[in-house]
């Protein structure tokens, strides 16, 4: 049922965090008559700001302290950041407080009529798949939106008073974890390597929430062919009768698969006899940019799309359409025969790695904040690769150590600074390793905070310094 056609006068909800989500939540809830309490970690400026806005509204706010449970709480609702192990979600377990993040809200939330939910996690490509696909999905005429993890609110989008055929919504692993009760009407996992163990505690409890997308599936459950893992969470999801797995792959497909043959995307999955029939759907040339995991990611949204019945057509006239956001494999310039592309996004190793694959030969920028990562699996795949490497950041060691054991030919620049300014120095070292025809390219392998505000500022930094080397004319 519906969680609309629940009353929610006076029940005592406790929202779990200030920020994008959980003021949002908190006024959403308090529309409907629950009494909405706020409880947050943080008491610095900017909440004082924020918990002043909510209480002139009548929600109450109380700052400083997010480990107690408020007295009469029924139901709280979290922000996705919040882990699993605060004492907070402790007390609620021990009351039979049940807990649910903004995506579940959203999903009992929604009306009788509502659009159903293509959803995509993964550890890397979900903003450029769930983009793809909802580029595709509005090449097919059909009225759509992307949201989630994204930046959109998925409450505004349930809530607002813009009608949609179907959503193509971004999940992250934190928002999964909060959201028992979703069941899109098909979705994929991507990919699977460590990231956020921190948060999970470990990697088999970040699988098994990224594996959460899968539950109560209609139509398709897509797996990545290439990554084991991901078809293993579709084995172990429960599904509806009739859902279907259907895998991509950079290969030849097989059935009920999607995948390239000689430099055209095919599906093999949503055709009438999967044993003989391939349906042409775009070619290569028409995902921007043509990457090795970007054509990855439009196989993925491909599936998606074709799952909810959208014509060949649409797929490649999405696909043609499809902008990616700025910093992810970007180009940005070609000086004096070297080109330079700004990657900024690839802020872990394995996001790195797909980077790193997609050029020959490479002068790689790297390092920062390693949020605990290792290095030397990507620099043993990526060696061959590498005509020079140039390390800045507070982890560049890390990476140093690495490269000397796995790739001690390689020349590595190692510049001893953490400053914004570092950045124009990388690229003038760049420069001078990188020969005609060589890529320099911006893959950190490591988050930016120990040098910028984030990895948007950081890919800026690089731009900037390569614009600047291209006005003095400098190789």
């Amino acid at each position: 049922m519906g969680i609309r056609k629940v009353s929610w006068n006076g029940k005592r909800v406790t929202v779990a965090g200030l920020g994008v989500s959980g003021i949002p939540a908190a006024r959403v809830l308090h529309g409907l008559g629950a009494v909405v309490t706020v409880v947050n970690d943080g008491d610095d400026e900017r909440s004082r700001a924020q918990a002043a806005a909510l209480e002139t509204e009548g929600i109450t706010v109380r700052l400083g302290d997010g480990a107690t449970l408020p007295e009469g709480t029924e139901l709280i609702v979290t922000t996705p950041g919040w882990r699993p192990d605060k004492p907070l979600f402790t007390a609620a377990a021990e009351a039979g407080v049940p807990v649910w993040g903004d995506v579940e809200l959203a999903w009992r939330l929604r009306g009788p009529d509502a659009a159903p939910w293509l959803a995509v996690t993964g550890t890397n490509g979900k903003t450029t798949t769930v983009r793809m696909l909802a580029s595709i999905l509005e090449a097919a005429g059909l009225r759509t939106a992307a949201v989630g993890n994204i930046g959109v609110s998925l409450l505004d989008a349930v809530l607002g008073d813009e009608t949609y055929d179907v959503l193509a919504v971004e999940l992250s692993s934190y928002q999964l974890h909060w959201a028992p009760s979703l069941r899109a009407h098909s979705a994929v996992v991507l990919n699977l390597a460590p990231d956020h163990l921190d948060w999970h505690g470990s990697m088999e409890a970040y699988a098994a929430d990224k594996g959460r997308i899968y539950e109560g599936n209609t139509v398709a459950c897509v797996y990545n062919v290439a990554d084991k893992a991901t078809e293993d969470l579709v084995r172990e999801a429960d599904v509806e009768e009739g859902c279907r797995a259907v895998g991509f792959t950079l290969g030849t497909p097989g059935p009920s698969q999607l995948g390239v043959v000689e430099g055209i995307l095919v599906d093999r999955a949503f055709v009438e006899n999967r044993q003989k029939q391939a349906q042409e759907l775009a070619e290569v040339a028409d995902v921007n940019p043509p990457a090795p995991h970007n054509i990855a990611n439009a196989l993925a949204a491909a599936a998606l799309a074709r799952a909810f019945g959208v014509e060949p057509k649409a797929v490649r006239d999405g696909l043609r359409a499809f902008r990616p956001d700025p910093h992810r494999i970007e180009l940005v310039e070609e000086v004096e025969g070297v080109t330079y592309v700004d990657d900024s996004k690839a802020t872990n190793t394995h996001a790195a790695e797909a980077s790193l694959a997609a050029y020959d030969p490479i002068v790689w920028i790297a390092g920062g904040l390693a949020k605990g990562a290792t290095f030397d699996e990507l620099v043993q795949k990526s060696a061959k690769r590498l005509r020079g490497v140039v390390l800045i950041g507070a982890d560049r060691a890390l990476v140093r150590e690495a490269l000397a054991r796995h790739a001690p030919e390689v020349p590595v620049v190692d510049l001893d600074r953490t400053d914004t300014g570092a950045m124009s120095a990388a690229v003038q070292e760049a420069a001078g390793l990188a020969r005609p025809g060589d890529t320099v390219l911006l893959a950190p392998a490591c988050a930016s905070m120990d040098m910028f505000a984030n990895y948007n500022k950081r890919g800026e930094a690089f731009a900037d310094a390569v614009r600047a080397l291209a006005a003095t004319g400098r190789a």
